[in-house]
């Protein structure tokens, strides 16, 4: 029987600190997002699961942006997974939601499902981007895939481009709770050393995988310990524990945590939502010239465009398309299925 507490919990994540050792966190849960981002396409496997983990580090990182600022992580590689791509949309207003978004382009026919997905990335970089809105420059941060998991990249990335030690524990799979149909699950924790505690010099060179930056590059004395404790604490979660739902976030803080003391602030609920649309579509094509959309015009007569991430169909009439369309053309965009 899904429970009050459950539901309450249930696509969010929960903001605390630990006052003890200057450790901020975040305890996320992704039940419904998750199911929504990865159905609207029937992804294999080994895929599922590094769109789980991209999508479950991202509303994890995603949550300290501002109102209405956008984080994206990207992730590209060489080998039969080529772009893992996830989107956090912050909050329009206070106390509304957060948006997520995710898709995944890859080779069907070299993806092996037997073999570790990592792995089939290949050689490439995991990016953060931030975007402030117009009239500003995005910001982008890159690492080089390394460690052995997402998880991993993204632990490296806050170490050589802020300097602040980073953790995460994260789990994801699909569900099978009695009384309810298979679906996926995902929970995780982030823990981070406050920048104000996070005062050493890094050392010349990391002494991690191709010479990246570790946490006990940046730590040392108290922090340190302090650093080291708390990572001990995190390693005795269970995956349950992570994914829910019987143990509330703010349980499971309790458990971990309790002699570092842990106070919690409010939490943010999480939707799946995307931002395509017709004007959009449009938009991104007015560079091209009426020979270029010629190109694109299928036999029936029409362009037509597909969202990666909802899997919104899209179908235009091609003389309204471009730099040299018609002015104030009769939108005659319609979009098929559902977005």
């Amino acid at each position: 029987m899904t429970t009050l507490s459950q539901i309450a919990w249930d696509d969010t994540v929960l903001p605390f600190q630990l006052d003890r050792s200057d450790i901020r966190g975040r305890v996320a849960r992704l039940d419904g997002v998750l199911e929504k981002v990865l159905g609207q396409h029937a992804y294999p496997a080994p895929i599922e699961a590094l769109v789980a983990e991209t999508a479950l580090l991202t509303a994890l990182i995603g949550q300290t942006i501002k109102l209405r600022w956008k984080l994206s992580l990207q992730i590209r590689g060489t080998g039969p997974i080529r772009i893992l791509a996830t989107d956090y949309y912050g909050p329009s207003e206070d106390g509304a939601p957060a948006r997520v978004r995710g898709w995944a382009s890859f080779d069907a026919e070299a993806l092996d499902p037997g073999k570790d997905p990592f792995s089939q990335i290949g050689e490439g970089y995991f990016a953060v981007l931030i975007d402030q809105g117009s009239g500003t420059v995005p910001y982008q941060g890159i690492t080089p895939l390394a460690g052995g998991s997402l998880a991993a990249c993204a632990q490296t990335y806050f170490a050589q481009s802020e300097q602040l030690p980073t953790r995460f524990a994260l789990s994801y799979g699909r569900s099978t709770l009695p009384g309810q149909e298979e679906h996926w699950r995902a929970g995780g924790v982030m823990i981070q050393l406050m920048p104000k505690a996070s005062s050493s010099v890094a050392a010349e060179g990391g002494s991690g995988e191709g010479g990246l930056l570790e946490h006990h590059d940046i730590l040392d004395g108290e922090e340190g310990e302090n650093w080291n404790r708390v990572n001990h604490l995190l390693d005795t979660v269970e995956d349950m524990e992570l994914v829910g739902p019987s143990v509330q976030p703010t349980d499971l803080l309790v458990r971990l945590f309790h002699e570092e003391l842990p106070r919690v602030f409010d939490s943010q609920r999480i939707e799946f939502g995307c931002t395509c649309s017709a004007e959009r579509v449009r938009d991104s094509l007015a560079i091209y010239s009426a020979k270029d959309i010629g190109h694109m015009t299928t036999s029936e007569g029409t362009v037509t465009a597909d969202c990666q991430f909802c899997g919104a169909h899209y179908v235009f009439d091609p003389e309204t398309l471009g730099f040299e369309a018609a002015k104030n053309p009769d939108d005659s965009a319609r979009e098929d299925g559902d977005a």
